[in-house]
């Protein structure tokens, strides 16, 4: 969801309504949900509590149009601080099941706005805690106020440089896993005539890019030329190999989906570099090529396929 383009295309009506939904975002960037004693400041601000009294005067069309952008804002939000939270279609639908009775416990005016906020941010604890169980683990222990676990998105430069890549000998199709919301590497790829595609979960959504993630995506087989990942998709399988809750096994089954959605000769460029799979790959099937990369800890890796 393009957020500035959303807000300008939206009803008048409700654009305050948006504009103080922001501000309750903005009030809370950084709170630690786990850290005992938070409901003392996870609280709804004034500009939250006016739009509160207001909800009940919008059709229930609106109501949806807002309830959407919070769950997205909310989802946007989880992940900044920490990039390596994974929330599938049943924790999204969830999370928006939360805003749909919030919105309903707002419209009966049964409860003081106080304990519908209380209730509320104990239903978003309970929700983090239940899809992404090691967040308690990490952040009971840590302060009121968390650093995020920062996910970026690079220039089309130093993608090129960090994964080897020789724009003369890409072959198309190209699928680049992680894009980002602006898509920036397909962008530099398309403008220089390439047939290139790529997928984000927060991507805005176009003809060439797809809102998703790794796991609900449809590699296919036979079918891309090259597959790029920078920091992206092997960072997070290396993150979840070190874990003792780690999804392993789907990281490692998704691999091998990558692997075989490429066509003959097509290559799979990403770093971090992953030893502990690249170990058990068919070298008769499958080719790696991996770079040091200056001053980093970790190397880029090229699986080529040859068979």
């Amino acid at each position: 969801m393009n957020e500035d383009w959303f807000k300008m295309n939206v009803p008048m009506k409700l654009k305050k309504l948006l504009d103080n939904i922001d501000k309750q975002f903005k009030s809370n960037t950084g709170k630690n949900i786990f850290f005992d004693g938070i409901q003392d400041s996870l609280k709804f601000i004034p500009e939250a509590v006016n739009s509160i009294e207001k909800i009940g005067e919008i059709d229930k069309v609106s109501e949806n149009i807002l309830i959407d952008y919070i769950t997205n804002k909310a989802l946007q939000e989880f992940c900044r601080i920490n990039q390596y939270y994974n929330f599938n279609k049943q924790a999204q639908e969830s999370l928006r099941a939360i805003y749909v009775d919030l919105f309903s416990k707002i419209k009966t005016h049964n409860n003081s706005v106080d304990t519908i906020s209380k209730v509320h941010y104990e239903s978003l604890t309970m929700w983090l805690r239940e899809t992404n169980a090691f967040a308690e683990n990490i952040y009971s222990t840590q302060e009121e106020n968390v650093e995020p676990v920062a996910c970026s998105e690079y220039s089309h430069e130093l993608q090129i440089e960090l994964l080897q890549i020789d724009i003369a000998q890409l072959i198309e199709p190209i699928l680049d896993i992680g894009c980002g919301k602006q898509g920036n590497m397909v962008d530099y790829l398309r403008n220089n005539g390439l047939e290139a595609f790529g997928f984000d979960r927060f991507a805005f959504e176009s003809s060439f890019l797809t809102q998703s993630d790794w796991f609900e995506y449809d590699f296919g087989l036979n079918k891309w030329g090259t597959i790029i990942s920078n920091l992206g998709f092997s960072n997070h399988f290396q993150h979840h190999h070190t874990r003792n809750d780690g999804d392993f096994v789907r990281y490692a089954k998704t691999y091998m989906d990558i692997l075989n959605s490429l066509k003959i000769g097509g290559r799979f460029h990403y770093a971090p570099d992953l030893p502990f799979i690249e170990q058990y790959l068919d070298i008769g099937k499958y080719a790696i090529t991996r770079k040091k990369l200056g001053d980093y800890t970790f190397k880029s890796v090229i699986v080529e396929r040859l068979l």
